[in-house]
Order: C-alpha cells, then sequence, then structure tokens
C-alpha cells in the first residue's frame, strides 16, 4: 500500500511539472501527454497510436487532420497548455480568407448585380 501511495505520489510530481513546460508532440511519450491540461488517456493514445501509423506531424494542420478531437479551436488551448509540434506553437491569428467584391455590374456570388455607390 506505501508502495503505491509513494509511486502515485511521484507519478503525480513528475506530470505537474509537464504541465508547465513545452511538450513536443512528436518526441512525448503517453506520460508527457497526459501531463498537458486538455489531453486525457484517449486523446493520448491516439495522437501516439497516429504518429506511429502516419509517422511524425509535420505542422499543426497535419496534427489537427490526423487526430480526431483536435480541432482548430483546441489546437490553440493545447498550445496555450505547453503542446507544440516540432518545437512550434499553434498560431492563433490564423490568416483570413479575403473575399474579393464585385465592381459596380459585375455579378456577385448571390446572381445579384452589384450597383454603383453614389
Amino acid at each position: 500500500m506505501l508502495k503505491k501511495l509513494l509511486l502515485s505520489i511521484a507519478v503525480f510530481a513528475a506530470t505537474a511539472g509537464f504541465a508547465f513546460a513545452q511538450v513536443d508532440v512528436n518526441k512525448a511519450d503517453q506520460a508527457a501527454l497526459d501531463g498537458v491540461k486538455g489531453i486525457g488517456p484517449k486523446m493520448s493514445k491516439a495522437i501516439l497510436d497516429e504518429r506511429q501509423k502516419g509517422g511524425n506531424f509535420k505542422d499543426w494542420p497535419d496534427l489537427e487532420g490526423r487526430v480526431k478531437g483536435v480541432g482548430e479551436k483546441n489546437a490553440i488551448r493545447l498550445s496555450d497548455a505547453g503542446l507544440t509540434v516540432n518545437g512550434q506553437p499553434r498560431n492563433a491569428a490564423a490568416p483570413a480568407k479575403e473575399e474579393k467584391k464585385a465592381m459596380p455590374g459585375e455579378s456577385r456570388k448571390d446572381g445579384k448585380k452589384e450597383e454603383a455607390r453614389k
């Protein structure tokens, strides 16, 4: 009983330290991934399984596309908690796609013609 208690305290202390350190998704083991706030045993197993199956993750979009449960919003949270991909944090400010405005007389996407402004 005492051994189990000491072991659990040691594991807790080790994983608590990971919560404040940078953890690279391509180098981390399950204990290190579990130490990142927001990653539980199920997600860490999914990350490790996908890394074993498809190789290291190239970048954040690669991780987001290959691991179920890691979408854009969750990736930002995990990055804020210390997770990195190849040492890089997730950039929260992804460039937005700009939509071309129709010129007067041109058709818009909705089929209506843009009228000249006076």
